[in-house]
């Protein structure tokens, strides 16, 4: 195990090594740029040039790569041009907004989903199967968008039951969290209960489970010491995989709320070309999605012992 953890771990440090010289080749191979983008369009040249040598942008590109790599390693990633700031004191909280939104939308999603796919793919081509398959294609089906637009109009315009917005200006408040969780879980719970649903009728379907059932087991054991267990590796895999969702790919829900999180920075960042965010946020994001899948292997080995990585 430990032997397989440290390939995994290299595996990780070798990925997150190429994806960086790709996002320094990307952004930073044109000094030039940089300068603009810093000092701005209105800017001289020989501003620019002085801004340049100051930064060391005049020094070969090894060990420009290497002092940036160094840099980002030790946590200095620059200031941020559009908030003026070092960068770091202004991800750091947003990537823990994006953190407490990720954990209630989890906290609601992954029991809802694997109950509703278990009890699904338990009862293959029933009433209950069709009525929760329909409704997961029918959510999963609907962008954030729309949701978000329905609920608003029913929740804050017609009942009036929630606020419109989650800027959480006065602190941390649940009842801004409920709108954009709802609109999270609605989105991803379907596609994580058919995938549940797909896996818990297969491993149904095979001879262990059908021996156990004949030599008198009772159902219920049946489901949960043998079947659920298999069952859990596919969705796994996808629940890890929406934890990279939740990072980056919520920035429409997190713009349409006003929450101050992760994915709006990065929209943010993005519109002002303030490069050294991007270069941060892109850094931390690629961080995350190799780091749960690192986790999501090791999960495996936990789930069913029989796999094995080489």
């Amino acid at each position: 195990m430990l032997i397989f953890i440290a390939k995994r771990l290299g595996a990780m440090v070798l990925t997150m090594l190429v994806v960086s010289i790709l996002l320094f080749l990307l952004l930073e191979i044109s000094p030039g740029n940089v300068a603009t983008k810093v000092l701005g369009p209105y800017s001289s040249e020989e501003q620019r040039n002085l801004w340049l040598e100051q930064n060391g942008y005049f020094e070969p590109l090894w060990y420009r790569y290497g002092t940036w790599l160094g840099n980002f390693a030790t946590g200095d990633f620059g200031d941020s041009i559009r908030f003026k700031v070092p960068v770091g004191e202004v991800m750091w909280p947003r990537l823990w907004n994006t953190a407490i939104l990720g954990f209630w939308t989890f906290a609601v999603m992954i029991p809802l989903s694997l109950t509703l796919g278990v009890l699904s793919g338990m009862r293959e081509g029933s009433m209950l199967d069709r009525s929760i398959s329909v409704t997961s294609i029918i959510t999963t089906s609907v962008p954030e968008f729309a949701s978000a637009v329905f609920f608003s109009a029913v929740f804050v315009f017609g009942l009036k039951w929630l606020p419109g917005t989650s800027a959480m200006s006065s602190g941390f408040d649940i009842q801004q969290m409920i709108l954009p969780v709802l609109v999270l879980v609605v989105y991803d719970f379907g596609y994580v209960t058919r995938m549940t649903r797909a896996s818990m009728a297969e491993v149904m379907t095979t001879h262990y489970i059908r021996t156990a059932v004949l030599k008198g087991l009772k159902y219920r054991e049946v489901i949960m010491r043998h079947a659920l267990r298999n069952a859990l590796i596919a969705p796994f895999t996808v629940i890890m995989l929406q934890i990279n969702w939740l990072l980056s790919g919520v920035i429409v829900v997190e713009f349409f709320f006003a929450y101050k999180g992760f994915g709006a920075l990065l929209l943010e960042a993005s519109l002002n070309q303030d490069i050294f965010l991007i270069e941060a946020c892109a850094m931390v994001a690629v961080v995350v999605a190799v780091g749960t899948q690192v986790l999501a292997d090791i999960g495996y080995t936990y789930l069913n012992p029989r796999i094995r990585f080489a």
